[in-house]
This record gives structure tokens, sequence and C-alpha cells, in this order.
């Protein structure tokens, strides 16, 4: 009887283009909003001024953030795409310098030299396979699963508008103290690293830590620099 491998795991996706962005997005609309918010009332007790600019600093942020990772990752996955082509055009040109280049690969990896080169000969026969390879040894990516931009630039604008929106939430109901605010935030903060914890090898307590002790620093400069500004009459 033939022998089948099992697979014992599975590994999780990490080139769909949609977790940093969703992730940074996140926190970064969190962060920033609830810092603006923070240094505007600071400058002044108005819960309509200090409202309106929650708003427009989500409004604004959701849209740069979705506009840079668009452009970001579309950047990269032209210049990834430009790289592949050239492997492409030297596999067409000099397909026995390629092979034996595979064959150097392999060898480098611990393969036996014979078996690396016949190795890379079986591989060679069929150019869509030999380009797969050659990507991922040589530019460490896999032609057929780039990064998208279209998913990055959403995840982004989603994940933002999410997090900018927590802190902004107890103005839009009319309450007019920060501080409600600035629990809801931190609750926010430390949820939000410790759920990040589940993708990393950090444990969710320093996590979650970490990110309450970044946010509350940047609201606190925040409102500090509004205090000071609003008193000094600027």
């Amino acid at each position: 009887m033939s022998e089948r491998a099992e697979i014992h795991h599975q590994h999780r996706d990490v080139n769909g283009g949609w977790l940093r962005p969703s992730v940074f997005g996140a926190m970064d609309g969190l962060v920033s909003n609830f810092a603006l918010i923070a240094g505007v009332a600071g400058g002044t007790g108005d819960t309509e001024v200090i409202a309106l600019a929650g708003i427009a600093g989500l409004a604004a942020g959701a849209f740069s953030m979705a506009g840079g990772e668009y452009v970001s990752v579309a950047s990269q996955r032209e210049l990834a795409l430009a790289e592949i082509a050239v492997e492409r055009r030297e596999l067409e040109r000099h397909p026995k310098a390629e092979e034996a280049e595979l064959a150097e690969v392999f060898i480098a990896k611990g393969v036996e030299p014979a078996l690396a080169r016949q190795v890379a000969e079986q591989i060679s026969r069929d150019p869509e396979q030999a380009l797969e390879v050659h990507a991922q040894e040589e530019l460490g990516v896999a032609p057929d699963d780039l990064p998208s931009p279209k998913v990055a630039a959403v995840s982004s604008f989603l994940a933002f508008g999410v997090g900018a929106l927590l802190p902004l939430l107890p103005y839009l109901f009319g309450v007019t103290s920060l501080w409600l605010s600035a629990v809801l935030s931190g609750l926010a903060l430390f949820g939000a690293g410790a759920l990040v914890s589940t993708v990393t090898a950090r444990s969710w307590w320093y996590s979650g830590l970490r990110q309450l002790v970044v946010g509350m620093l940047a609201a606190a400069l925040t409102f500090g620099l509004g205090s000071l500004i609003g008193t000094s009459g600027l």
C-alpha cells in the first residue's frame, strides 16, 4: 500500500494583505482620534467643537489610511511583478543557466549535488513551476499570491473607522466629559492589544498593556498641548 502524507496542522494566511493594514488601521484610528479629541478637549469645553473634530479626524484619517495603503501595496505589487517579469525573461533566454542556478540553491540548502541537479532539472521542465520556485527563492514572493491593494485599502479604511469611532461615541450621545471617552478608549486599547497577541508570540496582557500605555501617553501629551494653547489664548 502506498503511504500518503498526513497533514497534522494548518497555517494561517500570512500573505493576504489584510492583517497588517487592519491591525495598523484600528490601532491608528483609536490612538490618533482619541489623542485628537483629548487635545481639542484640553483647549476648549465646547462639546460640539470636540465632536466635530472627532468626526473630521475619523473621516480624514480613514480616507488617508486607505489611500496610503492602496498606493503603497500597489507599488510593492508592481515592483514584485516587474522583478518576476525579469525572472521570466531569464528563464526563457537562459534556461540552462537558470537551472544550474536553482541547483546551486538546493545545494546551499544541504541537498546532495547530484540530487539537487536532478530536482532542478525536473522543476525546470514546467516553465510556470520553475518561475514560481525561482521567485520564491530569489525574491521571497509567490507570483500567484501577491498582496491585493484593494484588500489592503478596504481593510485599512474599515479598521481605522471602527477604531476612530470608539472615543467619539460618548460625545455623539451627548456626554460632555472626556473621562468616559478615556475609559472607553482605554478598554479598547487594551482589548485591541490583547487581540493582536492571538496572531503573535506575545502574551495577551503584555500586548494589551503595551498598546494601552502607548495610546494613553499620546492622548495625555496632546491634552497637555491643547490645554497650553487654550490657556495662552492662541
